[in-house]
């Protein structure tokens, strides 16, 4: 099993999802940016890092709000930690995904997520997890 950490952004009701590269593994799946944990390193590193590689913003403020373990059907399994991220520098551009766009929490369901994601989104969609009060970014 490894482990993966993911940043949850959003701006009011809507969420930053990414879409996957047709290129890759899950092609063209929507999931939250993030990726491995490396050896050695903890989850916000993690997420530090990833956030810095992927969308080029600087994590200020993020806290762990949900955690699960998935098993694909190919025996693949990984243990997902989620954060809440409060606060970063920068905006958001795309690095590496095919697309990336801000979308309201009522359309995350109809969007085709990982399948390890679908738990992070059934709750998103339900209203909990993050937080009303919000930092602005800078």
């Amino acid at each position: 099993m490894f482990k993966v950490a993911a940043g949850i952004l959003s701006q009011g009701d809507r969420f930053l999802v990414c879409q996957r590269r047709g290129d890759g593994p899950f092609p063209f799946k929507w999931e939250f940016p993030g990726g491995k944990i490396e050896a050695g390193e903890g989850a916000r590193a993690a997420l530090q890092r990833e956030l810095k590689e992927e969308l080029d913003i600087t994590v200020e403020k993020a806290r762990e709000v949900f955690r699960h373990a998935h098993a694909y059907a190919d025996g693949t399994r990984v243990e997902l930690v989620f954060f809440d991220v409060r606060a970063y520098r920068g905006t958001p551009r795309n690095q590496v995904f095919e697309r990336i766009a801000w979308v309201p929490a009522d359309e995350l369901q109809d969007m085709d997520f990982l399948e390890g994601d679908l738990p992070l989104v059934q709750a998103l969609c339900a209203g909990g997890l993050v937080s009303e009060r919000r930092e602005e970014p800078t």
